[in-house]
């Protein structure tokens, strides 16, 4: 358990709080690139608390400046995309991608005032259909040069969905592998040649053992976490029974992202990104070391679970996630359907807005969610006492741009060798891989 003070502590991200001034150190996905296509390249995004607007001028660059007008405050989301920049209807005051005012077409002829009008505005980048916004003070760090941004389009896909809960909670199913024994179970197990850009539907490393059924039969699985450059590198072991080990290998990518086995082909970079205190979206990255990615494929299916424009799950609260209780009985372990992603969003969000972490109690399987709030609280002390370069993953500390991976992968290999097997098969992957791809 901890005090209501440390879950505030932790969980809070507005301008000024604890939690939110370790985010604002690093790159957060503000929007997916297909947001902005269209005949009006303009976006509301409301991120860390924060509401902005996110356009793109005529020179096909990104600005992303504050929702509200530095005038009198009228919602510059309905803002004119022209001239270069984005214009307000409400006096036709102009600003550039820097939230520069540029032209106050009411004000006397030759005022100079407009050269004094500045909208707050944040750096962004776009990588492998994803925007990324840095909402924080001095230059803009280093990018690591992470498997989802290395790779080429071709072998990415983008893709977000709306939570509604607190940014940690959604992080923190992520980084706990016991419950995809759970939570995931299948009853019954598909033809994972039939499971293509589904999770846990492909076949276990090399064999022909269906990853439901591994993760069904073997529930608890010993859990090593190690530290690492990017954040923590979490090893779940599943002893089998004729002498083999299942290793799993993810990742917990500081401050807030993931990085999964989705497939033997595919890994999942999914980043949990507070909207405000009580709401979030997830923002995945699936990266293929081998084919190109069937895009169309993977937002169709995607698309039949979500809504636009707002990516909300069909599935929610209001409609009980589409529970059937003879579902429940025969064919999954929540009766919430076969997309994982529903089953994550009712664990999180049926812990209430911010979860009440003075109720709770960890068990030894939950060592990786421990080890990341140690992390967290570690980095929070660090911004208190002016020193930055104690954070993980910090452009002063190391030098980001070259860090790669996160090694994310399933293996079998023999009990008595399985630190070799996972190395070994990620080589493998690599070695083949029509990208470089190399670590």
């Amino acid at each position: 358990m901890m005090s209501q003070e440390q879950n505030d502590l932790i969980t809070r991200v507005g301008p000024g709080t604890a939690a939110g001034e370790v985010l604002r150190r690093y790159w957060q996905p503000a929007a997916l690139a297909e947001e902005l296509v269209g005949a009006r390249p303009v976006v509301p995004v409301r991120l860390l608390g924060e509401d902005l607007v996110l356009f793109r001028d005529n020179e096909g660059e990104l600005g992303l400046i504050s929702r509200q007008c530095p005038h009198r405050g009228a919602d510059m989301a309905f803002g004119r995309c022209e001239d270069n920049g984005l214009r307000c209807p409400f006096h036709g005051w102009h600003f550039d991608r820097n939230g520069q005012c540029v032209e106050q077409p009411g004000e006397p002829e030759g005022s100079q005032m407009y050269k004094n009008i500045k909208a707050k505005s944040y750096p962004v980048v776009e990588k492998n259909g994803m925007i990324f916004a840095y909402m924080g003070p001095g230059l803009p760090p280093a990018m690591p040069n992470f498997d989802c941004f290395a790779a080429p389009d071709s072998h990415v896909f983008a893709f977000k969905g709306l939570w509604e809960c607190n940014w940690l909670q959604a992080m923190e199913v992520g980084i706990d592998p016991v419950h995809a024994s759970f939570l995931h179970r299948f009853l019954q197990d598909e033809d994972p040649s039939e499971g293509y850009g589904k999770q846990f539907r492909d076949k276990a490393a090399d064999t022909d053992i269906p990853m439901t059924q591994v993760l069904r039969e073997y529930p608890r699985p010993d859990i090593n976490v190690e530290e690492t450059e990017y954040g923590l590198r979490i090893i779940t072991l599943r002893h089998l029974d004729n002498g083999r080990t299942h290793v799993r290998i993810t990742n917990q990518v500081f401050p807030e992202a993931i990085c999964i086995p989705m497939s033997n082909e595919m890994t999942i970079t999914q980043w949990h990104v507070p909207i405000d205190d009580e709401n979030c979206y997830w923002y995945s990255m699936f990266t293929s070391f081998g084919n190109p990615v069937n895009k169309s494929l993977m937002r169709e299916q995607r698309l039949q679970e979500h809504r636009l424009p707002d990516y909300a799950p069909l599935k929610n609260k209001q409609n009980n996630y589409g529970y059937d209780p003879d579902e429940q009985k025969k064919l999954t372990y929540t009766g919430m359907g076969l997309d994982i992603n529903v089953h994550d969003q009712w664990a999180v969000e049926s812990m209430g807005a911010i979860q009440d972490r003075t109720q709770e109690h960890l068990g030894k399987s939950d060592v990786a969610i421990s080890r990341y709030r140690r992390m967290l609280m570690k980095a929070i002390k660090a911004i208190e006492e002016n020193n930055d370069n104690e954070l993980p993953m910090w452009t002063g500390a190391l030098n980001v741009e070259e860090i790669r991976g996160p090694l994310s992968i399933d293996a079998i290999g023999d009990t008595d060798t399985w630190q070799d097997a996972w190395k070994e098969a990620d080589t493998k992957r690599r070695a083949a891989c029509e990208w470089p791809a190399e670590l």
